[in-house]
């Protein structure tokens, strides 16, 4: 097996061929020194190496492959602390199995199940690494992913459906009408679940994480779609419901929106 070389990290590529030979320590030593955390921002950039180097070997090692990121993420994802650096070992390991899903149809149903467990983390750079995952496969294979991403959304739990809209709320994935439409569908959907959920749900964790995470997606795909997005928006400011009022604010803040005076005039009198 002849591993690709990284531009950034020039060991990581004998590492991972060393990890899969099953010497899978000096790996995660490498991941743990270089992870930045703790602190203010982990290494992104060893993050996507990582998992580029892995996805372009899967095909060759994929019983290998597996075994190592199964090996990253085995530490209990409900009792890693934040901002550590076995947390980003977990999220290399998360992102990894997306980008190598996206590339081998047959760990594709299985991995999507995983990334449903880990978008529930408590650690928010766990559920950061599913949601590149599931951008990658996004990218891969779009009308496979948007039809589990339609599970998460309207099935799903607070942080599924969270997983749902920041997973589709990307700029660059937004350039294709499928995807574009998609996101539509995806945060109408979400949005009337959040309107219907109870008082007692709305004091949880995860239903604040969730609507914080809606308090910018809706930008992005309004930005995208002024038309289909700002008609979302107004329906929503119909609804009068005081949480959806937060998020339809939060998003009129954003700087993206500013170029749609009109649009922005015009949803601001609703909300007041």
């Amino acid at each position: 097996m002849t591993m690709p070389q990284s531009s950034s990290h020039s060991t990581l590529p004998s590492l991972i061929e060393r990890s899969l030979d099953q010497n899978l320590r000096p790996l995660e030593f490498y991941l743990r020194d270089q992870s930045r955390l703790p602190g203010p921002r982990a290494n992104l950039e060893l993050v996507e190496d990582f998992s580029s180097l892995v996805a372009a070997v899967v095909q060759e090692k994929p019983e290998q492959v597996w075994a190592l990121l199964a090996y990253l993420i085995s530490d209990d994802r409900h009792k890693v602390a934040t901002n550590t650096p076995a947390e980003f070992v977990m999220m290399c390991g998360i992102t990894a199995f997306g980008a190598c899903a996206a590339v081998r149809s047959s760990w594709r149903s299985e991995v999507y199940e995983l990334l449903a467990q880990y978008a529930c983390s408590t650690c928010w750079r766990v559920r950061e690494g599913a949601k590149i995952a599931l951008q990658r496969l996004l990218e891969s294979v779009p009308r496979e992913t948007i039809s589990y991403l339609t599970i998460l959304a309207r099935q799903g739990n607070y942080f599924q459906q969270r997983a749902a809209v920041a997973t589709i709320a990307e700029p660059a994935l937004l350039s294709h009408a499928e995807r574009l439409q998609a996101a539509i569908g995806l945060h109408k959907a979400v949005l009337e679940r959040l309107r219907d959920s109870s008082a007692l749900d709305r004091k949880r964790e995860d239903f604040r994480t969730l609507r914080q995470s809606l308090g910018y997606t809706m930008s992005v795909i309004a930005a995208a779609d002024p038309e289909q997005g700002f008609a979302l928006m107004r329906t929503c400011a119909s609804w009068r419901d005081s949480d959806i009022n937060w998020i339809l604010r939060e998003n009129l803040k954003k700087k993206r929106l500013a170029r749609f005076i009109e649009y922005t005039i015009e949803l601001w009198a609703l909300l007041t």
